[in-house]
């Protein structure tokens, strides 16, 4: 064993897969995608079953005392099925796997898994197995989620190129807002107990934090009118990352325009509000659980007039860089400063 001690932030999520991903060798034929994108992709026959697994944990990914049980088991399955959705797979089965104190009670083991059954009724969906244990800590919730897809359905971060249009589902920068409102709330009660917590301005980006949905709708239009990605992901850990992921799994650069980022109005306001630059919170906020996406041109036409879809930028060559021009045309290198783990 090495006396050298290297600490894991030095790496950071994507340094550390990388890193352990040196070491995987794949043995099977049928192992058509590993690590590296939303999902592995595994030989089906005459289809593809796309296979994907999240792990969440009280105190790091959700807070209980501001996020109900049942919103977390919702939210639980759609940030698999939102990975399912990024390779434009359609979810089929999910197994949940949780970890319990002895603070929580059959009750409320029934409130997280009515949010659970609430998803997989919403997404269409199977729970078919899984396993429980107990937790010295907090509450521990691991979803692996099964989709399937045609072989040329499937769309990797890979797929992208030169002139490529690159587009995105939906707004963004509304769950960071809805997070940072939940938090100051939070300390709010904690300083005073008798202060009642005021959401109900905020109910779009609170619930976009709590509640989040997976663009499931976004792919079965997509299908709809014959359109498939030339590549695609979710926006889990805010759009510049995610772009930055796109550029280096395709081999491309991207330009992006500021005044097509789409934000909704109630984030934009709350943003200004909080002191924040409501474009940080669009480039950088993580969990919108939106699809980032790149089309052929020929494709433009099908989608020009789609009222959730937003044409935010194009590809270009690598050595072309990553940039965003701003309203008044000043073209500056992207940064990506999303959600860090370590």
């Amino acid at each position: 064993m090495s006396d050298v001690r290297t600490e894991i932030r030095e790496l950071g999520e994507f340094g550390l897969i990388d890193h352990l991903n040196e070491k995987v060798i794949l043995k099977n034929a049928s192992s058509l995608k590993g690590i590296g994108d939303d999902a592995a992709v595994i030989e089906a026959g005459d289809h593809v079953k796309v296979v994907t697994t999240d792990l969440l944990l009280e105190g790091v990914h959700f807070d209980l005392s501001y996020a109900p049980l049942t919103h977390v088991g919702f939210k639980a399955v759609a940030v698999n099925v939102s990975d399912i959705a990024a390779m434009n797979a359609i979810p089929k089965q999910i197994t949940v796997s949780i970890a319990l104190s002895n603070r929580f009670s059959v009750e409320a083991v029934d409130d997280l898994y009515a949010g659970i059954n609430a998803a997989c009724e919403h997404y269409g969906v199977d729970l078919v197995g899984g396993d429980t244990t107990a937790s010295r800590g907090g509450l521990v919730i691991s979803i692996t989620a099964i989709g399937e897809a045609q072989k040329d359905q499937i769309t990797y971060r890979s797929g992208a190129k030169v002139n490529d249009i690159l587009c995105v589902t939906g707004d963004l920068g509304s769950a960071l807002i809805g997070l940072q409102i939940l938090e100051r709330e939070k300390q709010v009660y904690l300083a005073n107990p008798d202060m009642k917590p005021e959401l109900s301005k905020y109910d779009v980006v609170t619930g976009r934090q709590l509640k989040p949905d997976a663009r499931m709708d976004i792919i079965h239009e997509l299908r709809e009118m014959g359109v498939v990605p030339t590549c695609m992901m979710d926006v889990s850990d805010g759009l510049a990352s995610e772009i930055f992921h796109i550029c280096k799994a395709s081999g491309v650069g991207a330009t992006i325009y500021e005044d097509k980022l789409p934000i909704d109005k109630q984030t934009f306001d709350t943003a200004v509000e909080l002191n924040l630059d409501p474009i940080t919170c669009v480039l950088n906020g993580g969990e919108d659980y939106e699809l980032l996406f790149t089309i052929d041109q020929k494709d433009f036409a099908k989608l020009e007039k789609h009222p959730d879809i937003h044409f935010i930028g194009h590809m270009t060559k690598a050595e072309e860089g990553k940039f965003l021009v701003t309203k008044s045309g000043t073209a500056v290198q992207l940064k990506a400063q999303g959600w860090k783990h370590f």
